[in-house]
């Protein structure tokens, strides 16, 4: 809230998890193939062969599994699992190899174009303002 104090009502994703990164990723801290971490506006979605699979997911796998039956960026799903930004890059990358998760890189040259960040903010500025009638 606002003014510093918690929502009312259940958190709805629970505790922070209290298990250290490195033992997740068991030491990893960017992609083996490339040297390189994937961008955090990075894609991805649960494959059907990832959504058939989550039984036999570990605790992580499976959140980012379940949590990707539909689109969204690597930001976003580190957020919404409490999840280390790093920890998710290195276990999607683990999942994409398994077939169990679809990663989609944005174009490099796309990102660094000014004109996509114009129509971005344009967007934003376009969405009406929430109600203000709830705080």
């Amino acid at each position: 809230m606002a003014d510093g104090s918690a929502p009312p009502g259940p958190d709805p994703v629970g505790p922070a998890p209290a298990v250290r990164p490195y033992l997740v990723t068991a030491g990893r801290v960017a992609d083996a193939a490339s040297g390189r971490a994937l961008p955090v506006e990075t894609q991805v979605v649960a494959t059907a062969e990832g959504l058939f699979a989550l039984g036999g997911l570990s605790f992580e796998q499976h959140d980012i599994v379940a949590a990707c039956r539909l689109p969204q960026s690597l930001a976003e799903l580190a957020a919404r699992l409490r999840l280390h930004l790093n920890v998710v890059r290195v276990l999607a990358e683990d999942l994409r190899e398994e077939g169990l998760l679809a990663v989609y890189v944005p174009d490099a040259e796309a990102t660094h174009d000014a004109s996509v960040l114009r129509r971005v903010i344009d967007g934003l500025r376009a969405v009406p303002d929430s109600p203000r009638g709830t705080e």
